[in-house]
């Protein structure tokens, strides 16, 4: 399925996009260790024949599965599968909350699957990209927590494997953070079972706290699925599997967003970044010729046509629109639109080429709009 992929690496990060299936045996949730740790919050089994298929938890089985299925040198590592797939958690009603916790996430979730020797960059690399992501959202990361092992022996794997991981983890940490001043705090006895992990972490205006991204090393799926790769000796050695989450579920990154916003997002995260309103029917075609040119610079476009313009402009400041523009006479006659700035309420009479233009270096920049 995915023999020499060493020669396809169709992104920048490295990362190979697959698509996975939502559902799953319940043997595969056995055999990776979520059946036993997590079936009190996953939907119910789902017969079909002599299979019984659930809706998954977790991503991670089906990328092992990818993985499993072809032979790997030590040339080819690391490999990273990349999917923003959906996972399903069963939540009980009185802990669904908004969007930050719901039944269905939609997660940027990339598996790196590497040599030991090839840890401390792949974990360099993970942290740098998320705190990368996390500045070009506008959400400030508070601090960087290092989840570790405590001495009691509730954790997989050997002694020897955590302190060397755990040390990984430290010093990449520290050599990316001591660059953007953000601080590391240690936690004994708060990682996985089943490996040491970074958590970014980010308040909200309320002070409440929240991971909004994950680096988690695993020592579990590997074994479980017997992940190996064919060394430089020729020896077979188990591959380390690396969870990335470079900015975590979409609905608590929204969640985020919009609280760090106060629900009026930046042109180039807006969903409707350009609201036309022609005042009546007879200037629909001029409406449609501006839309037009603003679609074909890559400009998210809605035009508003039906109700009075007074209840359309008031709707498509609800939906907070990022730029209302307005089309009538005059502005046909002068070959010009009237756009409104959604952030500030000014106005601006501008062609639609110009507004174009000035829109699209915005939303490509990530910038406010150089009116």
């Amino acid at each position: 399925m995915i023999r020499g992929l060493r020669h396809f690496r169709g992104r920048a990060d490295g990362c190979i996009d697959v698509h996975t299936p939502v559902l799953g045996k319940r043997a595969l949730f056995e055999r990776s260790g979520h059946w036993a740790k997590f079936n009190e919050d996953m939907f119910p089994p789902m017969k079909i024949g002599d299979d019984e298929v659930v809706l998954r938890p977790a991503n991670c089985p089906h990328h092992a599965l990818v993985y499993a299925q072809g032979r790997h040198s030590y040339r080819e590592l690391p490999i990273r599968l990349n999917e923003l797939a959906p996972m399903f958690r069963a939540e009980r009603s009185g802990v669904v909350s908004g969007l930050q916790r719901v039944r269905q996430i939609s997660l940027d979730d990339t598996h790196v699957f590497c040599r030991p020797d090839q840890v401390r960059a792949e974990v360099t690399a993970a942290l740098r990209s998320a705190l990368q992501a996390q500045r070009i959202l506008g959400l400030p990361v508070d601090y960087v927590r290092l989840s570790l092992r405590d001495d009691s022996d509730a954790w997989l794997g050997s002694a020897q494997d955590w302190d060397t991981h755990q040390a990984a983890l430290r010093s990449a940490a520290l050599g990316v953070l001591d660059e953007e001043a953000v601080d590391l705090i240690e936690a004994p006895g708060e990682a996985a079972f089943y490996g040491p992990k970074l958590d970014l972490q980010v308040r909200d205006g309320r002070g409440h706290e929240e991971t909004i991204a994950t680096v988690q090393l695993d020592f579990n799926q590997p074994e479980r699925f017997d992940l190996i790769y064919v060394d430089q000796d020729g020896a077979h050695k188990r591959v380390v599997m690396i969870h990335r989450g470079t900015v975590g579920a979409m609905e608590r990154v929204v969640a985020s967003l919009l609280e760090r916003y106060q629900g009026r997002l930046p042109l180039w995260l807006s969903p409707v970044q350009v609201a036309i309103l022609p005042v009546d029917e007879r200037h629909d075609e001029a409406a449609d010729l501006a839309a037009r040119e603003l679609r074909q610079r890559g400009l998210r476009v809605d035009v508003k046509r039906d109700g009075s313009l007074g209840s359309r402009i008031r709707q498509v400041r609800r939906a907070r629109a990022s730029v209302v523009v307005v089309i009538g006479d005059h502005e046909i006659a002068q070959g010009i639109v009237q756009a409104t700035d959604g952030n500030d309420g000014t106005r601006h009479s501008l062609s639609a080429a110009e507004l174009a233009d000035r829109l699209a270096t915005a939303h490509q920049e990530r910038s406010a709009i150089g009116w």
